[in-house]
């Protein structure tokens, strides 16, 4: 089936008020579902591997979209858990000087380098970046306190992205 005849196919779907419809012929199925006003599509083709007929392997296609449709949503009302908005013009916030993978501690069993509410001096190692499997601490470069940590353990980080709030 070519690429044409499926965009028609999800055109028709997409018009005829239909929620699903599966196709199956000579190794490939088709599976286009609609909810929710956006359609969906799985497409399926099954290859036999000469030595061994019995086996079968599976190769998805990404899911195509025949009408996208804008989702909005409402803004969130506080909830009694927010904290309250911290006033950041007296902060000094650290950023990032590499990019890498944030990480709070020195390994998964060790206990975390600060903690929102630590005193921290210069030199103190804040976190680490592993950047091309190089460990580097990053250390504080004055006194204060950490108010906020805004990375999280194990995600990656850009340069220049802010890591710590600290209050001088």
């Amino acid at each position: 089936m070519e690429l044409k005849e499926i965009q028609d196919l999800i055109k028709f779907v997409a018009k005829s008020g239909v929620s699903e419809v599966e196709l199956e012929s000579k190794g490939f199925k088709i599976v286009i579902k609609t909810g929710g006003g956006q359609e969906a599509t799985r497409y399926e083709q099954t290859y036999m591997a000469a030595p061994m007929p019995m086996m079968a392997q599976q190769m998805q296609m990404p899911a195509a979209v025949a009408a996208p449709s804008a989702v909005v949503e409402a803004p969130k009302a506080p909830t009694a858990d927010a904290p309250a908005a911290i006033d950041t013009s007296n902060l000094i916030t650290i950023k990032s000087p590499m990019i890498g993978t944030f990480y709070r501690s020195a390994g998964p069993d060790k206990p975390l380098f600060v903690n929102i509410g630590d005193e921290v001096k210069s030199g103190k190692v804040l976190c680490i970046i592993e950047a091309m499997k190089l460990f580097n601490e990053i250390e504080c470069e004055f006194t204060g306190t950490i108010v906020k940590v805004l990375a999280d353990d194990g995600s990656p980080v850009e340069y220049d992205q802010p890591l710590f709030l600290i209050q001088p």
